[in-house]
């Protein structure tokens, strides 16, 4: 059975934020200005990202406030009511809460009635294993159709006050994603037969690597080697936020493992026949930062693998890295600003840093046939 994207949404709390004003918002560390900052902004190629904080540090809208914001924009673009909807597959790094799962809390702000609850926890790619698993779902005749949001909060986790609580000036590898990551949701409605202009998911192909690499990203552990390996074996949570366990971190001196693994993931689909690259119309890459560009270019050159670069699609400039959200916020946007024709291809590639797991997919334009 066929499954299609027949509607998008998405969210992003806020005004944009530039790259004059990203201090005022998060703070400054200690009252100094940051020495990384420009250097990393530089290598990103981030011009805007919204935030769901403020410059006091409050926050303006919850998680799961804004995944919910984004659920009801693609519900009303699209065709389903919500008393008529399945099935609710929902992703985030970090919820509002430890507990319940976020799937729950996204209900519930929607205002859903009973139906099949899935939520998918980890970094980039969770948002993928949410899609995949209403994709099936759908496809072995379970549902009709799904909707599948994807939010991500993670100012919260760069108020100064987070690194002043960890006492000395943060390592590079703790500020790091400070200047990296912001927030925002988007969501996709899948339905088990095209409405109007869709996206047909031709297929969906995860690959994990965590058993041959270490962790790259990570929140709830200290910065290197120590006594407590989880923010939950210190004494209390005082000690293990003083130890910077509660600090999101990137060991940066890995990234280079994930542009490889991803472009060798491709090379496979490309020998398996999944991939044509003449046939690709359209390139949606989860690319955290415009200095992995190149090197993804480079590396499928060399490979004689080459997507030409117009046919390259990203908004990561002027909306920023929204982490799991990403991709359904680049996907809204580029379904709303483009002028499709059915038949076009769209090739989706989301790299998880966190413990390298890379998702493909692969989309055609369709539309619904009228009498």
């Amino acid at each position: 059975m066929s499954v299609y994207i027949t509607s998008t949404g998405h969210h992003l709390p806020g005004e944009p934020v530039d790259n004059d004003r990203i201090e005022e918002v998060l703070g400054r560390v200690h009252g100094k200005p940051s020495r990384l900052k420009r250097r990393i902004l530089e290598a990103n190629g981030i011009q805007t990202r919204h935030y769901a904080i403020d410059a006091e540090h409050r926050t303006t809208i919850s998680n799961g406030e804004m995944a919910a914001l984004a659920g009801r924009d693609c519900l009303d673009r699209g065709y389903v009511p919500d008393a008529r909807l399945d099935m609710l597959s929902v992703a985030t790094s970090q919820g509002d809460l430890v507990l319940p799962g976020f799937g729950s809390m996204v209900q519930a702000e929607l205002g859903l009635p009973s139906l099949e609850l899935h939520t998918s926890h980890g970094i980039c790619s969770s948002s993928m294993m949410a899609l995949k698993a209403a994709w099936t779902a759908i496809r072995a005749g379970e549902h009709g159709n799904a909707l599948v949001v994807a939010s991500e909060l993670a100012s919260r986790l760069f108020k100064a006050s987070r690194f002043e609580a960890a006492g000395a000036t943060p390592d590079f590898n703790a500020e790091f994603l400070r200047w990296m990551l912001s927030d925002g949701a988007g969501a996709l409605l899948l339905e088990d037969r095209p409405r109007g202009l869709s996206f047909r998911i031709d297929w969906i192909r995860g690959v994990s690597h965590a058993d041959a690499f270490p962790v790259c990203m990570s929140v709830g552990r200290p910065n290197g080697q120590g006594r407590h390996p989880s923010w939950q074996d210190y004494p209390t949570y005082a000690e293990a936020e003083a130890d910077g366990a509660l600090l999101i971190r990137q060991d940066v001196r890995l990234l280079d493992h994930l542009v490889k693994l991803g472009v060798d993931g491709l090379l496979r689909l490309i020998d398996e026949g999944r991939v044509r690259v003449d046939e690709v119309d359209h390139l949606l890459c989860h690319y955290s930062s415009h200095h992995f560009r190149g090197q993804i270019f480079d590396m499928l050159t060399q490979a004689g693998a080459a997507i030409p670069e117009e046919k390259w699609y990203t908004n990561l400039y002027t909306r920023g890295n929204t982490g799991c959200a990403s991709l359904f916020i680049m996907l809204d946007e580029f379904r709303r600003t483009r002028e499709l024709a059915e038949g076009e291809t769209l090739l989706c590639f989301v790299p998880e840093s966190g413990r390298f797991n890379n998702v493909y997919m692969h989309l055609t334009v369709v539309r619904e046939a009228t009498s």
